[in-house]
Formats: structure tokens, C-alpha cells, sequence
């Protein structure tokens, strides 16, 4: 059986052709790794790369990919609305097949170890890598960004878990780790009042007593004048996207707005999006693996 890794980098850059080229053609000139997937956004001035592959060359592609980085990314130029602390911002690993979670909590490990030693660029380790309780979280490593990072990483509580004690000068720092799944889904607004998006995101995330498993902040997407609902689902089946949704919806009418569409990041699932093809479409005694055709033609 030929063991895959999903490795989903996050660079600090959406506007660059010629640095999301440079990225591009680094993920695609490796060795046992296949680039999936390319998302770019203007707005968050983020994008986000899927790779798929075998362990040694998914590895082989996350250094290659963060040297790119740290070599054409400079944060004291950089401003998007998204959070970000650094020019590789964090690269998770995602067990696929034939792979085990502690299998990619080793991959990160011997990633973060090397980008820190060979790239001078502090590594935090998070989720199911994380060194500490207080690390699994990646809004937590993140809070303060790129411009806090100096003085939070003087912290013993803040000390990375590899490299420096200070961040790159324009690459910052990093954070690696291993994961389930993430689904990256965001819902926009009929409206351009930021509050409304950000009240709304407060209502929904675990973190302030709303779904379990949704992360949310929100965001202007400036060009088009709406406000937006960025969200990451990190358990799809216990907190599915159809949840979320409905539950904005239900907050967008006390401020009388609603939702104008939803945009995916990256790849999610086939079973996220049969599950909110069930709910709306209200199928009766549905079966997954029985009514989908292509379940079937696989074997």
C-alpha cells in the first residue's frame, strides 16, 4: 500500500502573480507530490496550496515551499485581512491513507525541526503535535501576528518549539502540526458593515460558547464592499457546514441582512458536501455508501 500525506501550506500572499507562480512551480517540480489544488484571495491576500503525496516527498515539498516563502514573502510589506504571523503561516499535515496521526505528528516534528535549523525560522508545533495544552490551538499561537511576535516570543510560555527566540525579520514564523481534516468555508454578507460580520462570528465559534468545532472571524472583502463570515470547520461531522450556514442565516435576520453566497477554500470532503446535499434536499433513509454511484465504480 503506498502511504499519502495531505499537506495543506498557507502562504501570506494572494496578489503576486509571480510569487504564487514561484510557489506553484515548487509544489509541482517535487519529486512523489502532487499539487491538488491552488486558492488564492485578494482580500485575505492569502493563498492556500493542497498537496497530496508520499511521506518523504511531502516533507521534501513543505521545506522547498517555506524556503520560497522566506525568500519572496516580506511581512514588513505585507497587509491583508487576514491573520497571519508569518510568510509560510502554517503548514499542516493531514493523514490520508496507510498513515496514522502519529505518523504525521512525526512528518511536522522533522519538518519544523529542519525549518527552523535550515531556514532560521521559529516553529511553533500545534494540534495534535502541539508541545503543550496552550500550543494546540492556532488562534492562540497566531494572536499578536506578525508585529506582536517579538515581543510574546520573549515569553517562556511563547518560546518556539524550534529555532530562535526572536521571529525572521520578513518571514516571521510558522506554525506546523498534524490534523484531521479541515474544512476552510466562508459565508458572505449583504452587507458592508464589518460589526455585523464580527458579531455574527463571535455567536457562532466554539471558542465563545457557539459550535463546538467552528472557528470564525470576520472579514471585508474590500473589492466587493461586503462583509464576510471566515470560518474553519475542524470536525465536519460533528459540526457540519450546513450547521454553520443555517446558524448565520439565522443571526444575519436580527440585523437584517442575509446571505448573499458561500465560497469553499481548498478541497473538503466528498462526505461534507453529500451530508449538506442530504439535509436541504431532505432524502429519506439516505445511505452514503449504498445511493452514491461513485462508491460503486471505485470498489
Amino acid at each position: 500500500m503506498t502511504k499519502t500525506v495531505e499537506c495543506i501550506p498557507n502562504f501570506s500572499e494572494g496578489r503576486c502573480d509571480k510569487i504564487i507562480a514561484r510557489l506553484t512551480y515548487t509544489a509541482q517540480s517535487t519529486p512523489g507530490v502532487s499539487l491538488l489544488d491552488v486558492n488564492r484571495d485578494p482580500s485575505h491576500n492569502r493563498t492556500v496550496l493542497t498537496l497530496i503525496g508520499d511521506p518523504q516527498g511531502i516533507k521534501t515539498a513543505a521545506i522547498a515551499l517555506a524556503k520560497c516563502a522566506r525568500d519572496n514573502i516580506d511581512l514588513t510589506r505585507q497587509s491583508g485581512e487576514h491573520p497571519r504571523m508569518g510568510a509560510v503561516d502554517v503548514i499542516p499535515f493531514v493523514p490520508i491513507k496507510d498513515v496514522t496521526m502519529d505518523e504525521c505528528v512525526a512528518i511536522s516534528k522533522s519538518v519544523g525541526r529542519r525549518v527552523a535549523e535550515e531556514l532560521n525560522i521559529p516553529v511553533f508545533l500545534y494540534e495534535e503535535a502541539a508541545s503543550s495544552s496552550h500550543r494546540r490551538n492556532l488562534a492562540d499561537i497566531r494572536k499578536g501576528q506578525f508585529e506582536g511576535m517579538t515581543k510574546k516570543m520573549q515569553s517562556p510560555r511563547w518560546k518556539p518549539d524550534y529555532g530562535t527566540i526572536s521571529p525572521h525579520p520578513t518571514a516571521g514564523v510558522v506554525a506546523v502540526g498534524a490534523r484531521k481534516p479541515l474544512i476552510a468555508f466562508n459565508a458572505n454578507l449583504s452587507t458592508s458593515d464589518i460589526t455585523v460580520a464580527n458579531k455574527i462570528a463571535k455567536k457562532i465559534r466554539g471558542s465563545s460558547g457557539g459550535l463546538k468545532y467552528c472557528k470564525a472571524i470576520g472579514i471585508m472583502l474590500k473589492e466587493r464592499n461586503l462583509a464576510q463570515v471566515s470560518m474553519n470547520l475542524v470536525d465536519y461531522e460533528s459540526t457540519a457546514i450546513y450547521t454553520a450556514v443555517e446558524l448565520i442565516k439565522s443571526e444575519a435576520k436580527r440585523y437584517g441582512v442575509h446571505v448573499v453566497g458561500t465560497e469553499l477554500i481548498g478541497l473538503a470532503p466528498a462526505k461534507s458536501l453529500i451530508d449538506c446535499a442530504e439535509y436541504y434536499l431532505q432524502l429519506e433513509n439516505f445511505d452514503y455508501r449504498r445511493h452514491v454511484l461513485d462508491n460503486h465504480i471505485k470498489g
